[in-house]
């Protein structure tokens, strides 16, 4: 995996203070995508990450001005940052992959051991579950229709799973 942060741009808000963002370039089997992320979504997995393993430092919280010199370095602080993190760590935390927005890695085992990124997020949400994929309140066979008229939809399906072999062709 191979991580960059190419660019940034100032992000004007009505409702807030301006903020920078920084694009996050992800290399990964030979597929790239791209991740906008605020510093302050750096600095929350920061101290999720400082939990579980080993981190590097991270650029300062507090900058004095916002001229493009000093965004600059942030930015390459910043992508120092996530290539120690991936260099420094054999297993990745499942956080650090959300964080890049990457998903369904089995050869990571420690991916589930730290948590994910979403604290909202329980053990149980994050397994997959298995539905009904159909589902009758009665049993059409047992029980008389309610009307005088078939329900299609349903002998339709019955036939479907019941008797393949005779679907029309």
């Amino acid at each position: 995996m191979e991580v960059y942060i190419p660019s940034f741009r100032y992000e004007e808000s009505d409702l807030e203070r301006g903020y920078t963002v920084f694009k996050i370039e992800v290399l990964m089997n030979g597929r790239k995508h791209f991740v906008e992320k605020r510093y302050s979504e750096f600095h929350a997995l920061h101290k999720k990450l400082k939990k579980c393993i080993k981190t590097p430092e991270i650029p300062s919280k507090h900058v004095r001005n916002w001229v493009p010199k000093v965004l600059e370095q942030r930015r390459q602080g910043l992508e120092t940052y996530l290539q120690a993190v991936i260099l420094e760590n054999e297993e990745l935390p499942k956080l650090f992959l959300d964080f890049l927005n990457i998903r369904h890695l089995p050869s990571l085992p420690k991916a589930e051991s730290c948590g994910s990124f979403d604290e909202t997020e329980s053990e149980e949400s994050s397994k997959l579950s298995h539905q009904p994929v159909l589902l009758f309140l009665r049993d059409p066979y047992v029980l008389p229709a309610a009307s005088d008229f078939p329900n299609v939809v349903i002998e339709g399906v019955l036939h479907g799973i019941f008797y393949p072999h005779l679907q029309p062709r």
